[in-house]
């Protein structure tokens, strides 16, 4: 699954909200991301420019974790710095996009979500979406990953949501295609083996369209467990891989390691009606 050009990505991915919306896994790194000069970065900085304008968008990070799908209705959601460590402007930050209530409501119709009215937007959703959309000038509201379910019960999730990408709203994954923080380091340059193998094994499986194998993840590849220490940072990809319906279509929108242990790939899906 070869990395998509950036001229031709421009005109394979819709150029505003009346078309349908690919739903898209992004992999947004350290916090740091957002203050550092990395390819990462660089691809994140372009992307809203090359997805267009949607209506809203529903940002499943992995660093919301519930029991059961959880969607935030917050119509003012804060931005949340669940980070320590970290350069003192990192704290400063602030994303300021309005809640999108409505879409809140929506997806729990869709799904059955329990409704937060007060979850504000975590790292996992900012960072990549100050980058995407800086004007910060688009509803968002924000869904939960749940560790305790498998990444098949997280593609039945993401299938229940396809409806939105028809509604002009953009289904944004943020997890990480490789995060294993063990391994970590810092300006690290080099990449494992288990780490290029297990996204070896994701982008084969997801050109594919290998449903049952990206749901049985850990059976499927054996650098999964390696390439993910716990679930969470994973499992935003199944849902977008679902909201793409039974049929999806996936491609590589970016690929690329930082920090040693930090797999930065990116994909688009589609259920075969143009939006890739």
């Amino acid at each position: 699954m070869p990395a998509t050009p950036a001229d031709s990505l421009a005109t394979a991915l819709p150029a505003d909200a009346a078309t349908v919306f690919p739903s898209v896994f992004v992999s947004h790194g350290a916090p740091t991301l957002i203050i550092e000069t990395s390819a990462g970065r660089d691809f994140l900085a372009t992307l809203g420019r090359r997805l267009g304008r949607p209506s809203a968008i529903l940002a499943v990070s992995a660093h919301w974790t519930t029991g059961q799908p959880t969607v935030s209705g917050a119509t003012a959601p804060d931005t949340i710095h669940d980070f320590y460590g970290f350069p003192d402007v990192m704290y400063r930050m602030r994303y300021p996009a309005p809640g999108a209530p409505a879409l809140a409501e929506r997806v729990a119709a869709l799904t059955g979500a329990a409704i937060d009215p007060s979850q504000g937007l975590d790292h996992g959703a900012w960072v990549p979406l100050m980058l995407m959309y800086p004007e910060a000038d688009i509803p968002v509201a924000q869904l939960s990953v749940m560790p305790n379910r498998s990444a098949a019960d997280h593609i039945a999730l993401g299938r229940r949501l396809d409806a939105l990408r028809h509604e002009g709203v953009l289904i944004l994954a943020s997890g990480g295609a490789v995060h294993n923080l063990r391994e970590f380091r810092f300006g690290g340059t080099g990449v494992a083996a288990w780490a290029s193998g297990f996204v070896n094994w994701l982008d084969t499986t997801l050109a594919a369209g290998d449903t049952e194998a990206l749901g049985n993840w850990l059976d499927a590849c054996p650098d999964a467990r390696r390439a993910h220490p716990s679930d969470e940072h994973f499992l935003p990809l199944p849902v977008a891989l679902g909201a793409a319906g039974p049929h999806p279509r996936a491609e590589r929108l970016h690929a690329g390691f930082e920090h040693g242990s930090l797999g930065m790939h990116a994909y688009a899906f589609s259920g075969g009606d143009g939006a890739v």
